[in-house]
């Protein structure tokens, strides 16, 4: 079994248990953590974890956030003199980069699309870093979960500390952690 396959089956797991209504938004959200080295991989069959969304009972929505920097910058009325200066990119200004990720996660988990039953699947993670972190995009738009937050995230977990691409010190939160071969819970 490949591990994408095992990834795709503890992912199944998890959906498949009932889901409780009267949890914190923080339990509402699932971190598929998995090696970076896979990335690609995994995105290829990103389509075999909608296809298990959908044998649970669950509808999928994805937020691909792997441009989400360029489309920032791109509309930025400065983004000539970031180009030719990247240095000026100070922490003020990618702080309106947070928002502008954090918008366009709050946004797919208020479309009409979404229900109490649907899982919002959020891809390229790692193209975050460094400009935010992933933990703070996180925090700040899980009160606008209404099903399942589902957070593919290349990196690494302990008890219920994670580290995206191992880049940073790890944050501690309170997701459900999916991995590879691992039992839901």
């Amino acid at each position: 079994m490949s591990v994408i396959d095992g990834l795709a089956d503890s992912f199944e797991r998890q959906a498949r248990l009932p889901w409780k209504r009267n949890i914190s938004s923080a339990e509402r959200v699932w971190l598929v953590v998995y090696e970076p080295s896979i990335e690609r991989r995994l995105r290829a069959q990103i389509g075999e974890f909608q296809f298990r969304a959908a044998n649970s009972g669950h509808t999928w929505v994805d937020v691909d956030l792997t441009n989400a920097f360029g489309e920032w910058l791109a509309q930025h009325e400065y983004a000539e003199s970031f180009y030719e200066e990247p240095e000026l990119l100070s922490t003020a200004t990618l702080e309106d980069f947070d928002s502008f990720v954090v918008e366009k996660l709050t946004a797919a988990l208020d479309s009409d699309d979404v229900d109490e039953d649907t899982i919002v699947a959020v891809l390229g993670t790692g193209a975050l870093f460094p400009f935010t972190r992933a933990s703070r995009v996180i925090e700040s738009a899980e009160s606008n979960i209404r099903g399942r937050l589902a957070v593919f995230f290349p990196g690494h977990h302990s008890g219920s500390n994670y580290r995206l691409l191992d880049a940073r010190d790890g944050w501690n939160y309170r997701a459900i952690p999916i991995t590879e071969g691992e039992d839901a819970s």
